[in-house]
């Protein structure tokens, strides 16, 4: 079995505003997107928003919002300590809460991370030891 994430789905307090806070940091929703279901393409990847009450359903859990850490965090990792302040104040600007200024960190990185409109934790990273390559993606060391 091959083992994969295709998708990445967030349970959200409000699907309009979150649409608009994606689409601020320069996300483009799919056509496929309706009134219920946000669907952000990546590379490689699907980012979706879904009403957290809808969500909860689908899952067939108990939706009990949750205020504070959630237990998961997202990253976007950029090519330099200076892109990490820079996306830090371009996610600002469109919305985000900051909740830890840009770092050094005790991995020998650079990050800081925001919260989205729903709370979700977003960290922004420079990571020497997993440089990024042309397309985007990480060079994770095979050792």
């Amino acid at each position: 079995m091959e083992l994969r994430v295709n998708i990445i789905t967030l349970g959200v307090k409000d699907l309009k505003a979150s649409k608009q806070f994606y689409e601020k940091l320069g996300w483009k929703a799919s056509s496929a997107s309706n009134d219920h279901i946000i669907i952000f393409p990546l590379k490689g990847l699907v980012l979706c928003l879904f009403s957290e009450e809808a969500l909860a359903e689908d899952a067939m859990v108990h939706s009990k919002p949750q205020e504070g850490f959630k237990g998961v965090t997202l990253a976007h990792n950029v090519a330099s300590k200076k892109e990490v302040e820079h996306f830090l104040q371009f996610a600002e600007k469109a919305g985000a809460k900051i909740v830890k200024e840009a770092q050094e960190v005790f991995w020998g990185g650079y990050s800081g991370y925001f919260a989205d409109p729903s709370g979700h934790l977003w960290e922004v990273a420079y990571n020497p030891f997993w440089p990024l390559q042309a397309d985007g993606t990480l060079k994770i060391p095979e050792e």
